[in-house]
Protein backbone atom coordinates (compact mmCIF):
# COMPACT_ATOMS: atom_id res chain seq x y z
CA UNK A 1 0.00 0.00 0.00
CA UNK A 2 1.16 3.76 -1.02
CA UNK A 3 1.99 6.36 1.99
CA UNK A 4 -1.27 7.88 -0.19
CA UNK A 5 -3.65 5.37 0.55
CA UNK A 6 -2.53 5.02 4.55
CA UNK A 7 -3.46 8.87 4.46
CA UNK A 8 -6.60 8.37 2.41
CA UNK A 9 -7.97 5.48 4.84
CA UNK A 10 -6.87 6.97 7.53
CA UNK A 11 -9.96 9.21 8.25
CA UNK A 12 -13.36 8.71 7.78
CA UNK A 13 -14.23 11.33 6.00
CA UNK A 14 -11.91 10.61 3.34
CA UNK A 15 -12.92 7.07 3.28
CA UNK A 16 -15.40 6.27 0.59
CA UNK A 17 -15.73 2.42 2.25
CA UNK A 18 -15.78 3.42 6.04
CA UNK A 19 -17.48 6.34 5.28
CA UNK A 20 -20.69 4.62 3.73
CA UNK A 21 -20.28 1.83 5.82
CA UNK A 22 -20.30 3.31 9.02
CA UNK A 23 -23.81 4.27 7.68
CA UNK A 24 -25.78 1.55 6.52
CA UNK A 25 -23.73 -1.17 8.36
CA UNK A 26 -25.62 -0.79 11.74
CA UNK A 27 -27.90 -2.62 13.17
CA UNK A 28 -31.08 -1.24 11.13
CA UNK A 29 -30.22 0.45 8.07
CA UNK A 30 -30.50 -2.75 5.62
CA UNK A 31 -33.24 -4.79 7.19
CA UNK A 32 -34.89 -0.63 6.61
CA UNK A 33 -34.13 -0.47 2.73
CA UNK A 34 -34.84 -4.16 2.10
CA UNK A 35 -38.46 -3.49 3.75
CA UNK A 36 -38.98 -0.07 1.75
CA UNK A 37 -37.63 -2.40 -1.87
CA UNK A 38 -40.32 -4.97 -0.73
CA UNK A 39 -43.21 -2.38 0.06
CA UNK A 40 -42.07 0.45 -2.15
CA UNK A 41 -44.04 3.03 -0.34
CA UNK A 42 -44.37 2.53 3.33
CA UNK A 43 -45.44 4.79 6.26
CA UNK A 44 -43.62 4.85 9.55
CA UNK A 45 -45.99 2.56 11.13
CA UNK A 46 -46.00 -0.12 8.27
CA UNK A 47 -42.30 0.03 8.49
CA UNK A 48 -42.22 -0.62 12.03
CA UNK A 49 -44.94 -2.97 11.62
CA UNK A 50 -42.24 -5.50 9.27
CA UNK A 51 -39.14 -4.88 11.60
CA UNK A 52 -41.03 -5.34 14.85
CA UNK A 53 -38.15 -5.43 17.02
CA UNK A 54 -36.67 -1.63 16.33
CA UNK A 55 -37.75 0.84 19.07
CA UNK A 56 -39.76 3.71 17.13
CA UNK A 57 -37.09 5.85 18.08
CA UNK A 58 -34.24 3.62 16.65
CA UNK A 59 -36.73 3.74 13.61
CA UNK A 60 -36.91 7.23 13.24
CA UNK A 61 -33.10 7.87 13.73
CA UNK A 62 -32.26 5.70 10.78
CA UNK A 63 -34.71 7.05 8.57
CA UNK A 64 -32.96 10.35 8.89
CA UNK A 65 -29.71 9.09 8.55
CA UNK A 66 -30.63 7.22 5.53
CA UNK A 67 -32.57 10.28 4.38
CA UNK A 68 -29.73 12.49 5.16
CA UNK A 69 -27.85 10.12 2.86
CA UNK A 70 -29.60 10.35 -0.12
CA UNK A 71 -31.13 6.48 0.20
CA UNK A 72 -34.99 7.41 0.92
CA UNK A 73 -37.05 9.67 0.19
CA UNK A 74 -39.64 11.40 2.89
CA UNK A 75 -42.83 13.00 1.59
CA UNK A 76 -44.78 14.78 3.75
CA UNK A 77 -48.85 15.55 2.86
CA UNK A 78 -50.51 18.88 4.37
CA UNK A 79 -53.57 17.08 5.60
CA UNK A 80 -54.99 16.31 9.61
CA UNK A 81 -53.56 13.89 10.98
CA UNK A 82 -49.97 14.54 8.75
CA UNK A 83 -49.29 11.78 6.19
CA UNK A 84 -46.07 11.08 5.82
CA UNK A 85 -44.12 8.13 3.47
CA UNK A 86 -40.91 6.75 2.77
CA UNK A 87 -38.96 5.17 0.11
CA UNK A 88 -36.26 4.02 -1.77
CA UNK A 89 -34.07 6.81 -4.04
CA UNK A 90 -32.53 5.90 -7.36
CA UNK A 91 -29.06 5.84 -5.27
CA UNK A 92 -30.44 3.22 -3.06
CA UNK A 93 -32.39 1.03 -5.54
CA UNK A 94 -28.53 1.04 -7.10
CA UNK A 95 -27.38 -0.13 -3.74
CA UNK A 96 -29.86 -2.90 -3.93
CA UNK A 97 -27.99 -5.50 -5.76
CA UNK A 98 -25.08 -5.56 -3.33
CA UNK A 99 -27.21 -5.76 -0.49
CA UNK A 100 -28.52 -8.83 -2.03
CA UNK A 101 -25.49 -10.13 -2.71
CA UNK A 102 -24.60 -9.86 0.55
CA UNK A 103 -27.46 -11.27 1.84
CA UNK A 104 -26.75 -14.19 -0.33
CA UNK A 105 -22.95 -14.60 0.60
CA UNK A 106 -24.60 -14.87 4.52
CA UNK A 107 -26.55 -17.16 3.97
CA UNK A 108 -24.87 -19.47 2.17
CA UNK A 109 -21.51 -19.27 5.00
CA UNK A 110 -23.74 -18.79 7.99
CA UNK A 111 -23.72 -22.46 9.14
CA UNK A 112 -19.58 -22.72 8.36
CA UNK A 113 -19.42 -19.25 10.67
CA UNK A 114 -20.97 -20.56 12.70
CA UNK A 115 -19.22 -23.19 13.32
CA UNK A 116 -15.78 -21.29 13.03
CA UNK A 117 -17.06 -19.42 15.96
CA UNK A 118 -17.56 -22.03 18.17
CA UNK A 119 -13.93 -23.29 17.56
CA UNK A 120 -12.30 -20.02 18.32
CA UNK A 121 -14.22 -19.72 21.13
CA UNK A 122 -12.95 -23.44 22.77
CA UNK A 123 -9.46 -22.97 21.39
CA UNK A 124 -9.52 -19.64 23.58
CA UNK A 125 -10.66 -21.70 26.66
Amino acid sequence: MTENNFEKFGLIEDCPIRNVLDRIGNKWSLLILLTLEEGEVLRFNEIHGYITSISQKMLSVTLKSLEADGLVKRTVYPQIPPKVEYELTSRAQSLLPHIHSLANWANSNMSDIMVSRKQFELSKR
